[in-house]
């Protein structure tokens, strides 16, 4: 089968005319073979394998295209990489691998075609497009990858125990292809990842987090995992979700499954944002229920302040994947403790100043809020679900319109502390906190408007009953 039509780009041309120059055989292997089989775009991300020195023929293309692009060379892991029209093109000798139990990095050498396509992670991802004169286009497939591709089928090219064994990553990877292609992961291969499930430990932290990511980043996240818990690789990387499983019952009473919820609340939010961030606050915003659920006989089951247990408890699950503790995790934070505020408002009569409070406490990101409140609606009885989101709609043009005409978002009471000082002439005090927050108070309050000379009339009569003076030299 030949598939020159996807090599139209000059880019295979100038490696195929380099390889000869070199006296190489070099195909192009791996995504770019399977998406473009599965006409799934332009694929950015080439390998190019080379019998022989991928460096070499790194460097050799580079000297055959125009400007003469920079080649980054990594001597340890025998590789070279450049990028040419917004392409990321990477260079490897084929080569076999062994590997020892207590690491993921392989020992290398030097080998043939067929070694390189058998140390490859799945069957779809093992053809490879040759790149010589006489046989420009064809497919090298030797484990039928194009027929599981036409069956979505995820499968390992040798035996999964040992493709797991070697490199846990891979159980990831299956999971995720599975979650983006929406396709089945072999039976044998998704038991061999249960049986290996524990090699995971092995894996640094960073890795395991770039295929969360993509895994939150599909269609349909729910699909990553529930095969991560099935296949019990979860309970290794986020325990803190594993641990909301499971439906107790006293007394006749019982709560949801608050695993199965999350899921449903992720899948929901995919559909309107693709803020992989506002995503993670899905799947994070109930994390606080396993540790704060409780049961009294006058209410039955409780889950009292978990948005607040939950939003410490991403500070250390941030920490303990090595995500980054910045501004990305602040807004994970914030997602999560105010992540009941507008279902409650929406149950309520809505009121001025509670839309005011809303708005002033989430600050730019209160559309988030309200999109992750109302991923947050999974019942499934239709009258219910369509009165809430009712409800949503109301709090939303009640912000709209508490916003035009009172401009809370991220206001600054209009009086400062330094006005405050200079009016009555005093230093640095608590009584300026005080006049400070009864200004700030009032005006979300809706007592007085949020402008200089309400606030100012406001801090006269405050500092008055406070026992200042005015200073009428200010």
């Amino acid at each position: 089968m030949n598939y020159q039509d996807a090599l139209q780009n000059d880019i295979f041309k100038v490696i195929s005319k380099s390889a000869k120059e070199l006296k190489l055989d070099s195909y192009v292997i791996g995504g770019f073979v399977r998406d473009h089989i599965l006409n799934r775009g332009d694929h950015k991300d080439i390998d190019i394998v080379a019998i022989g020195s991928g460096i070499a023929l790194a460097k050799q293309v580079a000297k055959n295209l125009p400007n003469h692009p920079k080649v980054q060379v990594f001597k340890t892991y025998g590789t070279a990489m450049l990028v040419y029209n917004d392409m990321d093109i990477e260079f490897v000798g084929a080569r076999k691998e062994s590997y020892n139990e207590n690491s993921r990095n392989p020992v290398v050498e030097n080998g043939t075609l067929q070694d390189d396509q058998n140390r490859r992670d799945f069957t779809i991802n093992a053809m490879a497009f040759d790149l010589s004169k006489d046989t420009f286009g064809n497919l090298l497939d030797p484990f039928n990858g194009i027929q599981d591709l036409k069956d979505n089928i995820i499968r390992t090219p040798l035996d999964p125990d040992i493709t797991y064994s070697d490199d846990p990553l891979r159980m990831m990877r299956a999971i995720r292809f599975a979650t983006q292609l929406n396709f089945t992961i072999e039976p044998e291969s998704f038991k061999a990842i249960s049986r290996n499930n524990e090699r995971i430990k092995i894996i640094t932290k960073e890795r395991i987090v770039v295929e969360l990511h993509k895994i939150l980043e599909s269609e349909k996240p729910s699909v990553g995992f529930l095969h991560l818990e099935k296949t019990g690789l979860l309970k290794f990387i986020l325990p803190e979700l594993t641990a909301l499983k499971g439906i107790d019952e006293v007394e006749g009473q019982t709560h949801k499954d608050n695993f199965y919820h999350t899921l449903e609340v992720v899948d929901n939010i995919a559909k309107n944002t693709n803020d992989v961030w506002l995503r993670w606050a899905a799947l994070l915003h109930d994390i606080g229920k396993a540790p704060t659920k409780k049961f009294s006989k006058k209410v039955g089951w409780t889950f009292h302040a978990h948005e607040f247990e939950g939003s410490k408890m991403v500070y250390h699950v941030f920490k303990r994947l090595k995500m980054p503790l910045n501004d990305k995790m602040k807004f994970v934070q914030k997602m999560v403790f105010m992540s009941s505020r507008p279902i409650v408002l929406a149950q309520d009569l809505v009121t001025d100043s509670a839309v005011r409070r809303l708005v002033f406490d989430a600050g730019d990101y209160v559309e988030d809020l309200m999109t992750l409140c109302e991923a947050d609606i999974t019942t499934k009885n239709p009258k219910k679900f369509k009165k809430y989101h009712n409800n949503f709609k109301v709090v939303r043009d009640k912000i709209v319109e508490v916003e035009e005409r009172d401009q809370i978002r991220n206001f600054q009471p209009p009086i400062s502390g330094e006005d405050i000082m200079t009016t009555f002439n005093i230093k640095p005090s608590r009584e300026i906190g005080q006049i400070k927050e009864l200004i700030k108070e009032a005006i979300l309050e809706g007592d007085i408007k949020n402008d200089y000379d309400a606030a100012y009339e406001l801090m006269l009569k405050e500092g008055k009953r406070l026992g200042l003076q005015v200073d009428l030299k200010s």
